[in-house]
């Protein structure tokens, strides 16, 4: 594990005015219902992100903003909806209204080359407010924009390919979906090799809702706030971490030889109870671990390929504070198992009666710690024509969220970057419990 240090870089940004692009043909005017996993609470927000693009010799001369605007036109006629607003229909239920009003699209230019972000790019980035602005009344849920596009030249010829999307719309895999049909049109594809399916209507509670599953991971409490402890918001500061194959491999020390485990729940296990220890919360207390599944293959048949909007699972893994931190790791890898064989098909069809049925409640956030795998996403894999991003990911972090973001180094072997936010008091106890478990000799004992 390397705590990668922060930076303090300072260059300017000239903008020029935000603009809407709308689909380049006539698309339908139709409202078509969001899906009862998209419009629950917890997907009600803006997500923002940043691709780095490096400068490509058999692209000189191209103007990165002129070819990405023409290629988002275009595609838009295959993805109108993102073209629309969201209204609000009774019980809370979002419709989007197929206006083709159009996304928003900023060009700028950026007097800094990309050698001058250093050679890890990872969250925060600096400047960041100004590589991707927040045009003035454009964030709200209903009737604004559900996209925008900032495109920043920079002085190597590289650029910066920065995204807010309403989560609403599409999750992960779907939105890196889109882009990558923007970057296919954008290389002179008629239409995408993927063909969009929007069929929202196959994530729909049943017409007898019928909850099956206790689902813990969603909040109940209606009337007043949930019990725990809420992370203090003030003094916190932002780290990245980077794991290399070597520290994955040092962390399967402390796995007992006759548990099978990804690095994904490897990894997930160790932040999750180095973060805990750290907060140094009252060993009664209960945390919970919460993870972000695809649930795309999950249903039989599974969903449609192409199918863009959100098939999330947030299955939840919960503790005691004493349990976690005074077990083995191998207890809360258990647990990280566990929480994940949960998403099947009658899960997620339990998920969607709960949220129509109670209000589409968010996941529970206190004590929550939620983590989110980007590294098998196709975002490094979009393509303007100036080749691969050499990063994607969040332009920031979050204090209870935390996103894997696949990485490479120099002789091309795989890493993973995860930034974690807390308070500073508690960031420095969290490193030192990293650093602790790289080097501490394995114990697989563990008392479920």
């Amino acid at each position: 594990m390397a705590l990668l240090p922060s930076k303090s870089l300072v260059f300017t940004v000239r903008r020029q005015e935000a603009e809407l692009v709308v689909p380049c043909e006539p698309t339908p005017h139709e409202c078509k219902p969001l899906s009862d996993v998209d419009d629950q609470e917890g997907h009600r927000f803006h997500v923002r992100g940043f691709h780095f693009h490096q400068s490509n010799l058999s692209m000189k001369g191209q103007d990165p903003a002129k070819v990405i605007k023409e290629a988002l036109a275009k595609a838009l006629v295959f993805y109108y909806p993102f073209a629309g607003r969201l209204r609000e229909g009774p019980n809370r239920k979002l419709i989007v209204d197929c206006t083709g009003e159009g996304v928003l699209f900023i060009e700028a230019d950026a007097d800094v080359s990309l050698v001058d972000f250093g050679d890890e790019l990872y969250p925060p980035f600096p400047c960041a407010e100004e590589l991707l602005y927040d045009v003035p009344g454009s964030n709200g849920l209903l009737n604004s924009p559900l996209l925008l596009i900032q495109v920043t030249r920079l002085k190597c010829g590289g650029f910066i390919f920065a995204h807010r999307f309403n989560h609403t719309m599409a999750d992960g895999t779907g939105l890196s979906q889109f882009m990558t049909a923007i970057g296919e049109i954008a290389r002179g594809a008629l239409v995408p090799s993927t063909p969009p399916v929007w069929e929202r209507h196959l994530l729909s509670a049943r017409d007898s809702p019928l909850i099956t599953y206790q689902h813990e991971e969603y909040s109940h409490n209606t009337s007043g706030p949930e019990n725990g402890t809420i992370i203090p918001t003030d003094n916190l500061v932002c780290c990245s971490f980077l794991f290399r194959q070597s520290h994955i491999s040092s962390l399967r020390r402390f796995v007992p030889h006759n548990l099978r485990c990804s690095t994904f729940d490897i990894l997930s296990a160790c932040l999750w109870r180095c973060r805990t220890k750290a907060l140094k919360l009252d060993p009664n207390e209960d945390v919970r671990l919460i993870c972000i599944v695809n649930a795309r293959f999950k249903f039989k048949p599974p969903l449609p390929l192409g199918y863009y909007g959100n098939a999330l699972g947030f299955p939840m893994a919960s503790s005691s504070v004493g349990k976690l931190t005074q077990n083995p790791l191998a207890y809360a890898l258990k647990l990280v198992k566990q929480a994940k064989t949960k998403v099947t098909e009658e899960y997620m069809k339990s998920t969607m009666d709960l949220l129509v049925t109670r209000g589409r409640p968010n996941v529970k956030l206190v004590g929550s710690y939620i983590v989110s795998d980007l590294t098998r996403a196709k975002f490094k894999e979009v393509d303007f024509g100036w080749g691969e991003a050499v990063f994607m990911g969040p332009e920031t972090c979050w204090e209870l969220i935390s996103f894997y973001i696949p990485s490479k180094n120099k002789k091309g072997e795989d890493e993973i970057i995860v930034p974690v936010c807390l308070p500073a008091s508690t960031m420095k106890s969290f490193v030192k419990e990293l650093e602790d478990m790289m080097k501490d000799e394995p114990t697989v004992h563990a008392d479920i």
